[in-house]
């Protein structure tokens, strides 16, 4: 479909080889242009021929400009599509264990390898057809994050409800035949793809290497909307030790071997066992920050850096009160404990989560009317949360509870607080 371009950037290669606003861009090399994935790889090209229609008439333009060079064009919202839909049934699906009467936005699931690139999301790839996974090695995309769970055919079909779940070994081979990068995600539920099918997963993947770059495995996460839904074990802490012990001989053999540890457990399953956590170096390049592996590593690092480049000896007498999750309330204390300046209390208060379930420990799902029912009761100067409690927009908590509302409702003045350490840092110093 033709795109229109909506703005052309003073002195770009867009301008110098005349291209105007309001001209329709139809193909680039040949091609038709899908969307800003066939964009952005077709234009990045030195030398490309172009075809626009302006007036009603067709033109072929000849660009030339350095490899990766910025066009310089805006194109409106038809290259642009809708996230792609996931078409599974995971037996461990987040979102089917939501309750009902969300904002609508909370029940949409996709599964868009364009999102994968542009932004780290996993997908699973059992929506993509033959003809749009040959585009994806066409357009050479690298790295994509994909959710593997468990790579025997029949587990992982079972697992995720979809009769082409099956075909993930096949798919991830031509990934490696055509060079191109990607992380994988294991999702563990007891009972399911853990013990000889976890090892045989692990050594599947490694047969990938090293476009296969790493596995991160991840607890599966249980709310209490499970009424339909297949029965899962959540782990406890003898179950989280035994994962993180095999987990770490594992990574041994993998640096002995590969000089990398290839396989992550999540913070999650730190927190669950009580072990500490493991040193910087352990996470490598921190490939897998983002799905919950290395954070609190990350976090406790730029935190003991803030507190040694911006030191504070002492503050004027000030009660703070921190609400998190009940996972990282020990670590959260301890960082207080050791490194609040003189005249500043921090007390911990760790929300039990009883509007997803108390199995559900994480700090971003806490939920406005959990917030204000269990800090009804805090003394204390200001009260800090962290920023990834609240939506992107910065206006509202999972439950539809407004921060005004919130505000409002407890019993001192909130502070939201970003999700790094040097922020909390100069929260808890009163650098902010």
């Amino acid at each position: 479909m033709p795109s229109a371009i909506t703005y052309v950037q003073p002195g770009s290669i867009a301008e110098k080889i005349g291209l105007r606003a309001g001209d329709l861009l139809l193909r680039i090399g040949g091609e038709n242009i899908i969307d800003q994935i066939d964009y952005q790889a077709l234009t990045a090209q030195a030398r490309f021929d172009m075809e626009i229609r302006r007036d009603g008439q067709n033109q072929t333009i000849h660009v030339r400009k350095e490899d990766w060079e910025p066009l310089g064009l805006t194109l409106d919202q038809t290259i642009v599509s809708s996230p792609r839909p996931c078409t599974n049934h995971c037996i461990f699906c987040f979102i089917d264990q939501m309750p009902p009467n969300m904002r609508s936005t909370l029940y949409v699931k996709d599964d868009d390898w364009r999102l994968s690139l542009m932004m780290g999301n996993f997908i699973t790839m059992t929506n993509i057809s033959d003809q749009e996974f040959q585009r994806i090695i066409r357009r050479r995309v690298s790295p994509l994050y994909i959710s593997v769970h468990v790579t025997d055919p029949e587990m992982r079909c079972r697992m995720m409800g979809n009769p082409r779940a099956g075909e993930v070994m096949d798919r991830l081979r031509m990934l490696k035949e055509a060079k191109l990068r990607f992380h994988c995600q294991v999702v563990l539920c007891p009972g399911w793809n853990d013990g000889a099918l976890l090892e045989k997963t692990l050594r599947d993947l490694e047969t990938l290497r090293p476009y296969a770059c790493s596995v991160a495995l991840v607890p599966v996460g249980l709310t209490k909307f499970r009424e339909h839904l297949p029965k899962i074990r959540a782990y406890d802490q003898e179950s989280a030790t035994r994962l993180i012990e095999w987990a770490e001989a594992q990574q041994k053999e993998y640096l002995k071997k590969y000089h990398t540890r290839f396989v992550f457990p999540a913070d999650e399953f730190y927190c669950l066992s009580k072990r500490p956590l493991p040193p910087d170096e352990a996470y490598e390049d921190y490939p897998q920050i983002e799905n919950g592996v290395g954070m609190l590593r990350m976090f406790d690092t730029d935190f003991r850096f803030a507190v040694e480049d911006l030191p504070v000896e002492e503050t004027p007498p000030r009660d703070l009160c921190l609400a998190c999750g009940t996972s990282i309330a020990p670590y959260m204390q301890a960082w207080c404990d050791e490194a609040a300046p003189k005249g500043t209390r921090v007390t911990v208060r760790p929300i039990l989560n009883r509007f997803f379930g108390e199995t559900v420990t994480v700090t971003g799902l806490i939920c406005g009317c959990d917030l204000v029912e269990q800090m009804k009761d805090a003394k204390c100067d200001e009260i800090l949360i962290c920023r990834n409690m609240i939506r992107n927009e910065g206006d509202m908590f999972l439950d539809d509870m407004t921060v005004e509302e919130v505000r409002k409702r407890l019993p001192a003045p909130l502070r939201i607080v970003e999700n790094t350490g040097e922020s909390f840092w100069r929260a808890i110093s009163g650098q902010l």
